[in-house]
């Protein structure tokens, strides 16, 4: 692949008046200032995500005609930039400035060059043609997350100087290459039922760290030109979000995380399992701010705190027991005797036989004590329940009732918050389809020929 750039490729496309309602738009930012040492830059307008979407006058550029870049035997024209430009900034409310301009207008060009790669490899497909009732039902789904019109949004794009047909390719693209994708890994992306279990486990085994519900933006410095243009968009587009941009649409245009498709959702992130310069950042962000870029091997993350918590509030376990009933009296050589005894059976036993065993031998008890609350146990068994491997067998524990073994057969998370099985499937095969798209498409680029003009 040759891919080049230059400074000329900066020039073609310069503010030459940004003159927004002040009414409607938010006052561009002071140029960027180094990043202070703390990590809290901010916080955002919790209403910004709700917020119809601002209806202000198109930023006029001066643009050079002509071709800005080849993509194999496409093209790709000042006007085609400067459209997708126009859809960034009325997609994420950013505004255009003389320091972020730059970082528009790579994303733009990153997004062009896909959506040319894209609709080349789709067109190798007859059965994926895409019909416009496919097309208008993207943009009314769009419009709905607004919460307004399919002719209000379309409206609200045209007076934002977007080119409907245009932007109608960009939706046909897009549906398309989903479809493709998604029928292409169909089999390599799907989960099986171990992984599934295994994830909720270590969700359960996690459920007592503080844990943070965190939004994302991730910069790769390779697709922005570098080290010093991430963290430069970056600090950018802290600044924008704090003015009034909504995180969830900025971080759909601009991240390249998997989350992106999501809004930067990334879910409850338990202590430890992230890069230990995100897990500083973490722990000093409150609820409702945003962080200052954080460098990272590859490239840039912005980090949005959008709630904290000490951990899962309930934990549910399933456990059997076998015992020997001992009065709360007993002396130390009856508890002793019956400890012995159960310690010697335990290596025989399972979740699968405890109760059986219990029943064949005279002198002991079995019972399932089924599924419970962590909390609503013995505080002799919880200790048992929170910490021990699934269908261990624990060491005998004194409790009044007499002396027990505890088989721990299943562990999961309780309360409104935990997910189901079927919500983690889901969300792993999301995953899959995300990282496998992004191969693909790694792939293509790999092999076009791709050019800017200088």
């Amino acid at each position: 692949m040759r891919y080049s750039t230059g400074a000329a490729l900066a020039a073609l496309m310069v503010v030459a008046a940004v003159e927004p309602s002040s009414a409607q738009t938010p006052a561009s930012p002071a140029p960027a200032q180094a990043a202070p040492q703390t990590p809290a830059a901010g916080a955002l307008n919790p209403a910004a995500e709700e917020a119809p979407q601002r209806t202000a006058p198109a930023p006029q550029f001066r643009l050079s005609d002509g071709i800005i870049a080849t993509v194999n035997d496409r093209i790709i024209t000042g006007f085609d930039l400067r459209q997708r430009m126009l859809v960034l900034m009325a997609m994420t409310q950013v505004q255009p400035t003389e320091e972020n301009i730059g970082a528009i207008q790579q994303q733009a060009l990153n997004d062009l060059i896909d959506q040319h790669l894209q609709a080349a490899e789709l067109a190798k497909f007859e059965q994926l043609k895409i019909g416009d009732d496919e097309v208008d039902q993207e943009i009314a789904d769009m419009a709905r997350q607004a919460g307004t019109t399919p002719a209000n949004y379309v409206n609200f794009l045209e007076q934002g100087g977007i080119s409907i047909p245009a932007f109608r390719e960009q939706m046909r693209t897009e549906i398309g290459w989903r479809e493709l994708v998604g029928g292409r890994f169909r089999d390599r992306a799907r989960v099986g039922k171990s992984q599934v279990d295994q994830t909720m486990r270590q969700m359960t085994e996690s459920a007592t760290k503080p844990q943070y519900l965190i939004g994302e933006i991730y910069l790769e410095a390779a697709r922005v030109g570098g080290m010093q243009e991430a963290m430069s968009g970056a600090q950018q587009l802290v600044q924008q979000m704090i003015q009034g941009a909504p995180f969830m649409a900025v971080a759909r245009q601009f991240s390249a995380a998997p989350s992106a498709a999501r809004g930067g959702d990334a879910g409850w992130v338990v202590q430890g399992t992230v890069q230990p310069a995100l897990q500083s950042v973490m722990e000093t962000l409150e609820p409702g701010q945003l962080s200052n870029p954080i460098p990272v091997d590859g490239g840039v993350y912005i980090l949005y705190m959008r709630d904290k918590r000490s951990g899962a509030s309930t934990s549910m376990v399933k456990m059997k027991q076998v015992m020997v009933e001992l009065p709360e009296n007993a002396d130390e050589a009856q508890v002793a005797a019956a400890t012995q005894r159960l310690e010697a059976l335990r290596g025989q036993l399972t979740c699968v036989n405890i109760l059986t065993r219990a029943r064949s031998e005279p002198g002991l008890l079995g019972a399932d004590l089924g599924e419970s609350d962590v909390a609503d146990l013995l505080p002799q068994f919880q200790q048992v329940a929170r910490s021990a491997e699934v269908g261990s067998i624990s060491t005998a524990v004194r409790t009044p009732l007499g002396v027990h073994l505890l088989a721990v057969c299943d562990r999961r998370l309780g309360g409104p918050d935990a997910p189901s099985a079927q919500q983690v499937e889901a969300r792993l095969q999301n995953q899959n389809y995300a990282m496998l798209g992004r191969r693909y498409l790694r792939d293509l680029r790999a092999d076009a020929l791709i050019e800017i003009k200088q």
